[in-house]
Parts: structure tokens; sequence; C-alpha cells
């Protein structure tokens, strides 16, 4: 199948990436292409403001998490759009470790066969970008890059200082874009702030990606991204006939989903029926519950005062409804929220509490499911991913965990998943079409539906 693609990454984190891809998928479609875009890495974030641009849900590609051969499957069957665009992660050899570049953007443009184009960041240096350009081009055999865009220039005489240090390489430039505070994105703890949360940076977003377009040759990309080997084809199951329904929450408190998992129930004979935590007084008639991550912390006094499905869902979890939670719906599922000097009363399905700190949790993760649970039986292995400025705080001696971790921290001395009822509540995050999660997770719901 041939299909045109382009990698765009970054040499660090925080070199304008995410505004970059925007940048050339508007210039793409204003040419008139289609783009699907995909996010590498487990990131929920950036990838909403690829959507808002390219109006296509992004998909996110991660060795880690998928597995190589899923990975190329959500690939390949996603990519139906005219021109695919990846967005990197971190450094473009950022990854699992140290000592390899596996789970790395370099990673998946080996997997993929794809061009890069590598983003670097030209503020408080000039020739010393050659050395840089150079290492990256270099420190690996084949590190498929074929072009660089400059980001930050500061004026017409620092751009040439840069160009006269990068012509040695014979690496086409591909855009040069000016130091303006103005094609910035606003941030803070966990990232970028999601789309959903702020209508207002979806604008925004379009604003400086169209800026950002005008800076960068679309035709060099566009040959680029047609001069790509062919993959091969992949075919994605039919889905089963709808059997039951999970109600998803999802609003501007939740909504760190990846789009493969939702489908993945769907496959699996799902009707999901979206609600929202933070304005909604009536759960959805259901079978199963679904709340993923998010920012409940940001929105605890909504929160905190929607009483009314509050109570519906505590209720649910005692009435053994399976409710699956991740990250942001474990500390929604706690007794309280601390965020800053204000405690936020939550629903209390487990007897614990949730406190905001400074410290970063950013890990790949490992282990093995301990006791019968939601998404698999005793002994299956998993791998995922964990990412929070939270810890839970005041656990019950008698709390009760489903997974032991052999990488990453979970909630407590490695262990994650916690289980009460038929609620299973975790920090890390699954990537469901890596094992048969979904498929459990919908049986223990279709066996609660014939009670």
């Amino acid at each position: 199948m041939k299909i045109p693609r382009l990698i765009v990454s970054g040499a660090t984190s925080g070199v304008g990436k995410t505004s970059i891809t925007c940048g050339i998928i508007f210039g793409l479609k204003k040419q008139g292409y289609s783009i699907q875009p995909f996010k590498v890495g487990p990131d929920y974030i950036d990838p909403s403001y690829l959507s808002s641009v390219a109006k296509n849900n992004t998909r996110n590609l991660d060795v880690w998490i998928m597995g190589k051969e899923e990975l190329v499957k959500s690939f390949v069957s996603h990519s139906k759009s005219d021109i695919s665009i990846i967005e990197g992660v971190m450094g473009y050899y950022d990854g699992f470790s140290g000592a390899s570049n596996y789970s790395s953007t370099h990673h998946v443009a080996t997997i993929l066969d794809t061009p890069v184009i590598l983003v670097l960041d030209a503020s408080k240096t000039a020739r010393s970008l050659g050395a840089i350009a150079l290492g990256y081009k270099k420190f690996h055999k084949n590190s498929h890059i074929v072009g660089i865009i400059l980001n930050k220039i500061a004026s017409k005489k620092h751009e040439n200082l840069c160009r006269q240090s990068l012509e040695s390489l014979k690496i086409p430039i591909i855009g040069i874009i000016p130091k303006d505070e103005k094609l910035s994105l606003p941030s803070r703890h966990l990232g970028l702030i999601p789309t959903k949360e702020d209508k207002t940076i979806r604008s925004k977003i379009i604003t400086i990606a169209k800026e950002i377009s005008s800076y960068i040759d679309i035709q060099k990309l566009i040959n680029i991204s047609k001069n790509t080997s062919h993959i091969p084809v992949t075919r994605t199951p039919k889905n089963k006939k709808e059997k039951i329904s999970i109600a998803v929450a999802l609003d501007d408190s939740f909504n760190f989903y990846y789009q493969d998992n939702l489908d993945a129930l769907r496959r699996e004979g799902v009707r999901l029926k979206f609600f929202s935590p933070t304005s909604d007084t009536k759960l959805p008639k259901c079978d199963g519950i679904y709340i993923g991550g998010g920012f409940p912390e940001v929105l605890g006094d909504k929160l905190s005062k929607n009483y009314q499905i509050k109570k519906l869902i505590k209720k649910a979890a005692v009435d053994e409804i399976p409710i699956y939670a991740e990250c942001g719906g474990l500390m929604y599922l706690t007794n309280s929220i601390s965020y800053g000097n204000k405690k936020f009363k939550m629903i209390g399905v487990f007897d614990a509490e949730t406190i905001m700190t400074k410290k970063m949790k950013l890990n790949y993760t490992k282990g093995k499911i301990t006791s019968n649970c939601l998404i698999g039986p005793k002994n299956s292995i998993f791998q995922g991913h964990e990412f929070h400025y939270s810890e839970i705080d005041s656990l019950s001696s008698d709390s009760k965990f489903a997974y032991s971790l052999s990488i990453g921290d979970g909630i407590k001395n490695k262990k994650d998943g916690l289980v009460n009822y038929n609620t299973l509540a975790s920090y890390g995050h699954l990537f469901f079409d890596s094992s048969s999660f979904a498929q459990n997770f919908v049986n223990i719901s279709l066996a609660y539906s014939k009670r």
C-alpha cells in the first residue's frame, strides 16, 4: 500500500514541534490535501491540537504500549487520507531508555520507513547549530532525516549564520520560523492545555498554524511525503453486533482517551454513551462505566458540587456495575482531591485521598495481573504508561490491588489497580488493542447485564 507520509520530530522537547506540525497540516490542507494525523508516544493532549487543524481524529503510535505489529496495523488501517503526518515525541532518539532507540520517534521512523523533518530551536545559538544537526544525522547509521526546520530565528543575520552552519551537511532547510511569542501555545503542569478544556485554544491554534505554514516550503514536504516505500496492507476486524452499553465520562475534566480504545470497545459490540461528570445530572443507562484521565483537580469545584452524578456513580459501583478508571478517573473515585489550598470532595468508591504534588511521575509501566479483574485474568502480563502530578494518600489498610509492577511506580509500593466492588482504577494507562483488555471488560459487563 502506498501511503504518502512524513514525521516531524524535535531535537528535544519544547522546540515547538506541535505548533509546527499544526502549521504543516494547515499548509497541506490549504493545498487541497486531506490529512491523517498521528502522534508518537503515549500522549493525549498534543493529539487534540493536531485533530483541531486536520479535522480528523489523531491516532497514537507507541511501540511499548502497542507492540510493533499493532503499531503498523493501526497506522495502515487509519491512513485513508491523502497524506499521513506523524508528530514525534520528546527528542528524536528518546524512548524507553538511554541505551537504545526503543520506542523512540526514530524507532517508529524505522518501522514505518518514513522520512523525518527535524525541528531545531535556533535561539541562543548560530554556528553550533551545525554541530547539533550533524550529531542527529550521524548518531544512527540510518537517521531517516531528510530536512530541517529552524525555529525561533531572531533576525535575518541570525538566519544567515544558521544557514552557513548547515551548508556542509547538505540537508535541505524546509522552513525558517521567526522568534515570536504569538506563535507559542499556553501550557501548565502536564504540558499543553487540552483543547476540549478551553475552547478559545482551538481558534488560537488555527491562527498560529496558518502563520507558521507561511514560513514552510509546503511543496517540498509534499514531494518528500510521496517519495516513500510501500507498506503491507493489514485488515481491521468488523464491529460485532451491539450487545451492551458502556457510559464514558467525556467533558472538560475527563478527556484522555485513545481513540483506538474507544474503537476497540465498539468492535466488541459496545454502544458508547458519553456523559459529563461536571454538568450532567443523570447517568446513561448502561452495563459498564469507563472514566479516563484528565484534569479533575482543575475542575474540582464543579465535580464536587455535582452531587447527583457522584451519587449515581457511587450507587453504580455498590450495585457491582463494572467500572474501569485510569489516572484522573482514579482520582475522581477517591474521597477527595486536594489542589493548592482547596480540598474537593469526590465520590468515595475508594477510601483514600488524592493530593496534588509538584513531582511528576512519568514512566512506561509493565506488570502482572495478580487477581482476576475487569481487564484480564490472573497472571496476565501488560505494558502501559503513567503520567501524573498526584499521589494517593490515606489508603485504608485493607485496600486491594490487581496489579504488581516490575516497571513503573503505580499507586503504592509498585502496586496499582485498586479494586472495590466491581470497580478497577489505576494510575496506569493501557492500550486496549495490545491485548484482550476490551474483550474482557465487555464480557464482564455483558455478564452484569444478564443478572
